[in-house]
């Protein structure tokens, strides 16, 4: 198994071997999720928006999560953390200077270069605003560079919605944000429906939108078909299938999509070369 080049940048001798990283900080989201700072090993780590991480701990085993943030100098990074069985309790019970284990960056992230000069439409559902979170900041962060932002948001409920301080600068950013819940609750004065709802009112040139969809797999469809009514070119259309990964080296086969394994090839595709994966959105 070969290095990738991020792996080879960060000094990996193999992505076999898992590296220690130092928990520098932990920020409560909501119930379930938790924001992880980590200090990654001395010298350089460098990854792209839209990679994963590899995390375990002894005793636990370990699992994939995307990089929550973008990638400054090296200087650190995030992973936001989901409480769903043994392994992420675990890690939700460290504290500050604890260390666990990571490999990778694995697979490919988003291209930046082949972004810029066009307008970005970021569409996130649920937990997918976490790997979009570091694509907008790496999009922030050289702002000049790109045309027109807006990004759709959708969450189940008021109470899961993630990064709701960051929207606000975001916004402030020049991010034009559109924040909806499935249904009405109490407490919530914002829109209400699904993230359809929010793209037929879009003012877009879909020659030059870039579409960027990151959510549950029964969204993708739905969004997808709102994106060719608005007749943004399959090409200007970009999906993160994060499904079902577990080795991040393409030999377990539990990411498998026909003949693309997402931990390598992916997660992130063009729509074009998801054409004959018929099991793609399952």
């Amino acid at each position: 198994m070969s290095l990738s080049a991020n792996q080879e940048k960060n000094g990996l001798n193999s992505p076999y071997l898992p590296l220690p990283v130092v928990l520098e900080r932990v920020t409560r989201l909501t119930e379930h999720e938790r924001l992880f700072r980590l200090k990654p090993p001395e010298g350089p780590f460098l990854f792209d928006p839209g990679q994963f991480f590899m995390a375990g701990l002894a005793g636990f085993g370990e699992g994939p999560f995307s990089v929550a943030s973008y990638n400054h100098g090296g200087n650190g990074f995030e992973l936001c953390i989901r409480a769903v069985g043994n392994l992420t309790n675990a890690l939700h019970r460290l504290k500050r200077g604890d260390t666990f284990w990571i490999r990778g960056p694995f697979g490919r992230g988003f291209d930046l270069k082949a972004m810029k000069g066009k307008d970005i439409l970021f569409i996130a559902g649920g937990i997918g605003i976490v790997p979009m979170r570091g694509l907008i900041q790496a999009i922030l962060a050289d702002r000049a560079s790109y045309g027109r932002l807006n990004l759709i948001y959708g969450s189940k409920t008021a109470d899961a919605l993630l990064f709701k301080d960051e929207a606000v600068l975001w916004q402030a950013a020049g991010v034009d944000v559109s924040v909806t819940i499935d249904a009405p609750c109490q407490d919530w004065g914002g829109r209400v429906g699904v993230v359809t709802t929010c793209i037929p009112p879009l003012d877009i040139d879909p020659s030059r939108t870039m579409a960027i969809i990151i959510g549950p797999p029964v969204m993708y469809k739905f969004v997808i078909l709102s994106l060719w009514e608005k007749r943004i070119p399959r090409e200007n259309i970009l999906v993160s299938l994060e499904r079902r990964m577990k080795c991040g080296l393409g030999k377990c086969g539990h990411c498998q999509i026909n003949s693309s394994y997402v931990c390598q090839e992916g997660p992130v595709y063009k729509l074009t070369e998801l054409k004959n994966l018929y099991e793609a959105f399952l």
